[in-house]
């Protein structure tokens, strides 16, 4: 499973306050324990710094590569943001990936050249000119346009990130369904992306969150999710999706769940 770290981002409790004030041990102290739970991205967006975002995002990449060897997830619309923040990041802990590109014209054409330039896989974010996708037929076409968009300009399918978008359960009781139905057609579709979520958006405005947001994750997983966008640091979760990879059949020999076990790593 492909985890992307969520917690680096300024619209969370006391992370504007950090980044404005360059709080350079608060973020790097996060960043460290999100690579450490089992990250495989982190991700960095200070979206709600809409004055100085392009060099917030640029001081983010930079402290978060001083502690972690994993690659960074560089999350912003603003193709100058993104662009300064590829150009400060290291590639030899693995490929940037650049969150989000979509098939609305304008925010595609500004930021394909900079995926190309610098080699970065992508977040397909399922939005077009029209909008927001309503079910599973909507994601499902989204998707297909936006992928073979992609392909055509020499992205290849195992860099390609999709993220149906994933809106709460609470608004729409068959949300869950059409997310499930979508991942499955386009995993059949195209077998070597990844798919991946915001996974947190199921359970929005609900109880007991945390319960929705790891069922979910078990049901997607099974349809086809390989990748996530989540809070490492919630050891259920991460446990839940090392037993699931494993009763999958994606963890050979079942190595990775009785390593995990063997050192305390999995939570019952």
């Amino acid at each position: 499973m492909i985890v992307i770290g969520e917690l680096i981002n300024t619209s969370r409790e006391g992370l504007e306050e950090a980044v404005r004030e360059r709080d350079t041990e608060f973020i790097q102290d996060l960043a460290k324990k999100q690579a450490d739970a089992g990250a495989s991205f982190v991700d960095v967006n200070c979206g709600t710094l809409i004055k100085e975002e392009e060099e917030a995002l640029e001081w983010l990449v930079e402290k978060a590569q001083e502690v972690v060897d994993v690659p960074l997830s560089i999350d912003s619309p603003n193709p100058e943001a993104v662009k300064r923040g590829l150009e400060k990041h290291d590639d030899e802990a693995g490929q940037p990936l650049v969150n989000s590109i979509t098939d609305e014209e304008e925010r595609y054409e500004k930021l394909l050249p900079l995926i190309q330039d610098y080699d970065a896989n992508v977040i397909a974010l399922c939005m077009e000119d029209e909008g927001m996708p309503d079910d599973c037929d909507d994601r499902v076409r989204i998707a297909t346009s936006l992928v073979d968009k992609l392909k055509k300009d020499g992205i290849e399918e195992d860099r390609i990130f999709f993220d149906p978008v994933i809106q709460p359960i609470g608004t729409d009781q068959e949300m869950g369904l059409h997310i499930l139905n979508a991942i499955e057609e386009i995993r059949e579709k195209y077998p070597d992306i990844h798919i991946t979520c915001g996974l947190s958006n199921i359970s929005h405005g609900m109880p007991q969150r945390p319960l929705l947001n790891r069922a979910f994750a078990v049901l997607a997983m099974s349809r086809g999710l390989d990748s996530a966008i989540i809070d490492p640091l919630d050891d259920h979760l991460m446990s839940l999706m090392t037993a699931s990879e494993t009763l999958l059949g994606n963890d050979e020999g079942c190595m990775n769940y009785l390593k995990k076990s063997r050192s305390d790593d999995l939570v019952v």
